[in-house]
């Protein structure tokens, strides 16, 4: 009589559900059983090994991962493939379009050459942080033949590599690129889980901002007095309005009577568009700000002084009810605007900065003067308090110090403080007041 034992391993019966296990006719086994699919479906799949133990608990394996509700991997084409999908069917609709331009930039110039040959259901974390370890060591000339595209190379064509290698903050933009676009492959249950999330690569140091001082500030306002932009410059500076929120800016949306302004769009050129009007960057840019006194001074007399262009150019004149417009009345480009912003800081003797920067000085200098965070955030629109604190709130010496000398005024001995002379200890120093 024959036995479960002396049966051949490749006919021995399995318990229903558990699949098949069988030797092929090129000696390689091949193990098949019914997993859970994407949509809540089941479909039957095939693994193989070299012997009948690991065609085994390779098959094990998919049926413990599909009881957990782990769906099996549907995707089939490479890393490459998906990354095109994701860009022209999904991310166009959830990204603005400058930034879906960025995107598209850097899946086209690091993801698709670096693993675009990477099966979507293969690729490893190990995969993706060799790749990024290599990305951050490579002359970025040598690697895309940027030397070979010059009109005179002087890099990787003359035989002198210039070892011109990505920061960490565009390694760290690549990274979270890759780790959206694979969020969305887990969410479409294409694959069980985002490889990308599990590489860290550390958090890049923020550059660092130098906004302008009270005194820099002052000499900028002077020096701009006499332009025909100055109110837009005084409105920056006083705000911190965002540059395409002070270019989208419309007359509709000011009150000059009851001094107030509501920002509801921004002005941005765009690939396709060109200069577009488009949403505030977040829903809480989306606000109404009050208008210093200085600022409604100046916004009429820029009203009094675009009537006067609008006359002069009769026919030719653009009606679009922007605030700022060029003489003609179209809106300005913001490239224009930063051209004419680093003109002026030169004609003032001052430091280059950047147009943004005003915005940081705005946080800076309100701080300085005691206004609270959480007053600051709203003028600013920020989403969250915690982007004013880390990222515009740039304390300087002079509050570090005050800082300090109130803690130590605080915890002063009262016989010392008795002891010594009036001339030598001034009064304690108090809470700047809010202006």
């Amino acid at each position: 009589m024959t036995t479960p034992r002396d049966t051949p391993a490749s006919r021995r019966t399995r318990a229903n559900g558990d699949g098949t296990v069988y030797q092929r006719k090129d000696s390689r086994w091949e193990a098949a059983g019914y997993v859970l699919a994407p949509g809540n479906t089941r479909r039957r799949v095939r693994v193989y090994g070299t012997t009948r133990k690991e065609a085994l608990a390779k098959l094990t394996e998919k049926i413990a991962n599909s009881n957990r509700g782990v769906p099996v991997p549907s995707a089939q084409g490479s890393l490459a493939a998906y990354l095109t999908y994701w860009l022209e069917a999904v991310a166009v609709h959830q990204l603005r379009e400058n930034t879906h331009t960025r995107y598209t930039a850097c899946v086209n110039n690091y993801l698709i050459p670096g693993l675009g040959k990477k099966k979507l259901t293969k690729l490893t974390a190990r995969d993706v942080r060799t790749w990024l370890n290599q990305l951050r060591t490579t002359c970025q000339c040598c690697a895309r033949s940027i030397d070979a595209d010059r009109d005179h190379p002087r890099c990787c064509a003359t035989g002198t590599c210039c070892f011109k290698r990505l920061s960490p903050l565009t390694l760290a933009y690549i990274h979270s690129v890759l780790k959206s676009a694979l969020e969305h492959a887990v969410r479409e249950e294409e694959i069980p889980r985002n490889v990308a999330r599990n590489v860290r690569t550390g958090t890049p140091r923020p550059r660092r901002f130098e906004p302008l001082t009270a005194e820099e500030a002052r000499q900028f306002l002077t020096a701009a007095r006499g332009h025909r932009l100055h109110a837009l410059f005084a409105l920056a500076l006083h705000t911190g309005l965002r540059k395409g929120e002070l270019l989208g800016l419309r007359w509709e949306n000011l009150d000059l009577a009851g001094g107030s302004a509501a920002i509801r769009r921004t002005l941005q050129r765009t690939s396709s568009g060109g200069l577009t009007t488009l949403p505030t960057k977040t829903r809480a840019s989306e606000r109404r700000i009050v208008l210093p006194a200085r600022c409604l001074q100046s916004l009429k007399l820029h009203q009094e002084q675009q009537r006067r262009e609008h006359d002069t150019a009769g026919t030719e004149w653009q009606h679009n009810g922007y605030v700022f417009t060029t003489p003609q009345g179209c809106a300005i480009d913001p490239t224009n605007l930063t051209r004419t912003f680093t003109t002026l800081l030169r004609n003032a003797g001052l430091r280059r900065i950047r147009f943004h920067d005003l915005r940081h000085s705005t946080a800076t200098l309100r701080l300085e003067q005691g206004v609270e965070l959480i007053v600051i955030k709203e003028l600013l629109g920020h989403a969250h308090i915690g982007v004013t604190a880390t990222v515009y709130a740039h304390v300087r010496l002079r509050l570090q110090r005050n800082a300090i000398d109130l803690l130590g005024h605080a915890l002063r001995n009262p016989a010392e403080s008795a002891g010594q002379p009036d001339g030598d200890d001034g009064p304690p120093l108090c809470a700047v007041s809010v202006r």
